[in-house]
């Protein structure tokens, strides 16, 4: 990611992180710009080109009252039904086809050393990101601020590995995700390490449609298991594919945003960023 790049969107995340905290008093543009020391003109080209909608709208999208709209619908319409009928459009996530592999004990044993990983470090609309693969698909994709923590992030997983910085083709596949227009995409394979469990909830996670938000109670109860709830919670917090493996879009039942493993206000971003395409 460019140095350009990097500040820009940390300025977005800073003025998300404001509006979060200051949503109530309904802040002027002037108020936010002056947060990420830029004028209201600057402020609003930059947050309009980043999300696509401009910064008061942005802020619906973050509302505890949007979020429960949301909920609501979704409890009318399952997102497996969108998922099954195809009902997603041309611009969801869900259209891609994404195969999950789990990998074998043969693979995963004495810490990976059957392995042969290629990462590379690339950029997104929400910050810097490491992504690394096997042969089979991507095993591993994280946000990250320190190129030591992210190298260290895959290491702990898979210490006795090899390991080659490479840009490969499944990882070319996987980090065009972030493009505007996904009809090109071929099939993105995932190679991951997981319990069945995990598995069959990372597969869930697929099936919500981009832009709508669902429950971790809504997804016990898709997996026909409503008592599961914590279960669920514990198998989310252990994705090890940001973004494309759409953990942000479970949310609490009060309709706060939650927890995320790569912080609360990139969550925000994302969910955010979502909408706004949805609704264009």
């Amino acid at each position: 990611m460019s140095n350009t790049q990097h500040v820009n969107y940390m300025r977005i995340a800073n003025a998300i992180e404001y509006l979060k905290s200051n949503f109530k008093e309904q802040p002027s543009l002037t108020e936010i710009a002056n947060t990420v020391n830029l004028s209201p003109y600057h402020f609003q080209r930059l947050f309009t080109n980043w999300a696509g909608v401009s910064p008061k709208k942005f802020m619906q999208y973050l509302s505890i009252e949007y979020a429960k709209q949301l909920l609501k619908e979704q409890q009318a319409t399952l997102f497996e039904t969108a998922y099954e009928t195809g009902l997603s459009g041309t611009g969801r996530l869900h259209d891609l086809f994404i195969n999950i592999e789990g990998m074998t004990p043969g693979e995963f044993k004495n810490g990976g050393e059957n392995l042969s990983i290629n990462f590379s470090f690339s950029e997104s609309p929400f910050g810097k990101i490491i992504i690394a693969s096997t042969s089979k698909g991507i095993c591993h994709m994280s946000f990250f601020n320190k190129k030591t923590d992210a190298i260290n992030s895959i290491k702990i997983k898979f210490p006795n590995a090899k390991y080659h910085e490479i840009t490969d083709l499944n990882q070319q596949k996987a980090l065009s995700i972030f493009e505007n227009d996904w009809n090109q995409i071929n099939e993105i394979k995932l190679h991951l390490n997981g319990t069945p469990f995990q598995i069959k909830i990372w597969e869930t996670l697929l099936k919500i449609p981009t832009g709508n938000l669902t429950t971790y109670g809504a997804i016990a109860n898709q997996i026909n298991n409503p008592k599961a709830s914590r279960a669920v919670g514990t198998a989310i917090g252990k994705n090890p594919i940001a973004f494309i493996i759409p953990c942000h879009r479970v949310i609490q039942a009060t309709g706060n945003i939650g927890e995320y493993m790569w912080g609360t206000t990139r969550k925000s971003a994302i969910i955010g960023w979502e909408a706004a395409r949805l609704s264009r």
